[in-house]
């Protein structure tokens, strides 16, 4: 029978003042653990076969990033170089990893720490991730290999942490801990902690966790937050779903999980590698659920078209199209003759401004084009109506008059209150005009 520790890597960060307990760990740790210890300073752990060092690394993160790539096991721990953190635990740590219960496994310190800097920033750092973690900065943590290696981390110090922690919730892997006994060290440098204050302060204040390399994320993240909002969204395309779902653009799943309830099969399209690793972690353990990494016009339809689909939805999608006429050809070559495509595009030339150039927005409709780009590429309209009046000025003053990147928080939360009421309010109110179109249209024979 293979020991567990056959599928287990040990990555330990030193520095000239830890480099004694990193080789002394080395030492101490099973043959059978494969161990990379990376980092700066003299260190000699003697011919050992299962034992790699890579030198003249300064900083925690620059270790972190040249050891990951060397890692040939399933699990791997971080481990400080720090005698107070047991080895015995790491059996403990990987077991959930191996069982495929989670994608990180955080060693929790006794509660009652006594610095108390040390607490208030383990609290923060929680907050500021969304995790249920009661030690989120612990000097110990095992992870699912691929799950590490696909994270982009960039710190190169020991704000490698929390950079980390961010991350890896953003992503919606499955985080958890386990208690270790320990034994009780010297206070946390002050500079350490402060360093993952600051990193922790730009992630709740600046930075979003993909580091602003995409605008448009931003905003998705804003608009998850805005639950009432979503709900309406998601109502109004399930009065007209079919069980086997095409969602074109699903971004980081924030209107599939309203759509996915109840349905046979829902694909969901995203051309963002990113965004499609958080889907598979948002719908692990649901296989009707299949996220799909491809850009609408290289996507392989003949293969779609066999999957029998009978709905094709684009939630604030069609209008970051280049060709749009094209696409809808595309969605009309994969389903049958009275299959359909739900459509919600923004509405009102007279509102394009920074926010739709932030976002990758190359038009928006009028009932007109709306109309014309389905019904001249194979769909006949069954409806066709305006959304969401209330929002036109809040749209307008960010986004013409104040140039505005991204939605505000503040005034997302506002609207967000008022959702229910204008969902209500547009049922029974045939609306003059709208910030959104929403188009329901079928397949023609």
């Amino acid at each position: 029978m293979v020991s567990i520790d056959a599928h287990i890597s040990v990555v330990v960060p030193f520095t000239p003042a830890t480099a004694a307990h990193a080789a002394a760990l080395a030492k101490a740790l099973p043959a059978s653990l494969e161990i990379i210890l990376a980092g700066s300073g003299a260190l000699d752990v003697g011919p050992r076969p299962n034992v790699r060092v890579l030198g003249g690394l300064e900083g925690k993160g620059r270790a972190l990033r040249a050891a990951l790539p060397l890692v040939t096991r399933p699990a791997v721990v971080l481990q400080e170089a720090d005698p107070s953190y047991p080895w015995g635990s790491l059996a403990l740590l990987c077991a959930p990893i191996l069982e495929d219960t989670a994608d990180a496994v955080f060693a929790s310190r006794p509660s009652k720490r006594t610095d108390l800097a040390d607490r208030v920033l383990a609290r923060a750092a929680a907050r500021v991730a969304d995790v249920k973690l009661t030690d989120p900065l612990t000097g110990q943590r095992a992870f699912r290999t691929e799950a590490l290696r696909a994270l982009t981390l960039t710190s190169d110090d020991e704000a490698i942490d929390a950079e980390l922690l961010v991350k890896l919730a953003a992503q919606l892997y499955r985080v958890t801990e386990r208690p270790v006994e320990r034994t009780p060290n010297a206070r946390p440098s002050r500079s350490i902690q402060l360093t993952q204050a600051r990193t922790l302060l730009r992630y709740a204040a600046t930075h979003d966790a993909a580091d602003n390399q995409h605008e448009g994320y931003t905003t998705l993240e804003r608009m998850q937050g805005a639950p009432n909002y979503n709900r309406w969204i998601g109502r109004r395309f399930r009065e007209y779903l079919g069980a086997r779902v095409l969602e074109v653009g699903s971004g980081i799943g924030t209107i599939t999980r309203e759509l996915e309830p109840g349905r046979e099969l829902l694909i969901a399209l995203e051309v963002e590698p990113f965004y499609v690793e958080r889907l598979r972690n948002l719908f692990r353990g649901k296989p009707h659920v299949r996220p799909y990494l491809s850009d609408v016009a290289l996507a392989d339809w003949e293969a779609l078209r066999a999957e029998r689909l009978d709905t094709i939805v684009l939630s604030n999608v069609l209008e970051h199209i280049p060709d749009d006429a094209a696409a809808v050809r595309r969605f009309r070559q994969v389903l049958a003759p009275g299959g359909r495509v739900l459509v919600l595009v923004p509405a009102l030339e007279q509102l394009f401004g920074s926010l739709d150039q932030a976002v990758g927005h190359h038009r928006r409709y009028t009932p007109a084009t709306l109309r014309a780009v389905l019904e001249e590429n194979g769909f006949l309209i069954e409806k066709l109506e305006w959304m969401n009046l209330a929002g036109i000025p809040g749209w307008f003053m960010s986004s013409r008059v104040m140039h505005r990147r991204a939605v505000p928080r503040l005034q997302l939360k506002l609207y967000d209150r008022l959702a229910p009421l204008l969902a209500q309010a547009e049922r029974h109110v045939k609306l003059p005009v709208g910030m959104s179109l929403f188009a329901v249209a079928r397949a023609a024979p």
